[in-house]
C-alpha cells in the first residue's frame, strides 16, 4: 500500500461525507457525514504521518494531532447531540427544512 492508495481512499470518504451534508435533510445523518469527513481528514494525516520517514523512523507530528482532533471531535459529538436532542424535543423533527429559525 502506497501513500497514493490511502490519499485516495480519504478522498472518497471525505466526499461520501460530503454529498451527505449536501444532500440529506436530516439533521443527525449530517452530523455523521461531518463526522465522516473529519475521519477523512485523520487518515490522510496519519497516511502523511507515516509515509514521512526521517533517520528511520516515522514522523508522529500528525499522528499526535489526530489525537487532538478526536478529542475535539468527542466534544463536538457531546455538543452537538445535546443541541439535537434540545431542538427534537422543541420541535418535534429532526428535519433540516422544518429548523429555519432559532425562535421557539
Amino acid at each position: 500500500m502506497t501513500l497514493a492508495h490511502y490519499l485516495f481512499v480519504s478522498g472518497i470518504l471525505f466526499a461520501i461525507g460530503l454529498a451527505g451534508v449536501i444532500v440529506r435533510r436530516n439533521i443527525i445523518i449530517i452530523f455523521m457525514c461531518l463526522e465522516l469527513m473529519l475521519n477523512a481528514g485523520n487518515l490522510s494525516l496519519v497516511a502523511f504521518s507515516r509515509f514521512q520517514v526521517a533517520n528511520g523512523l516515522p514522523n508522529y507530528n500528525g499522528q499526535m494531532l489526530v489525537f487532538l482532533i478526536i478529542t475535539v471531535a468527542a466534544a463536538e459529538v457531546a455538543v452537538g447531540l445535546a443541541i439535537i436532542v434540545a431542538l427534537f424535543r422543541a420541535r418535534q423533527t429532526v428535519h433540516v427544512e422544518d429548523l429555519n429559525s432559532l425562535q421557539g
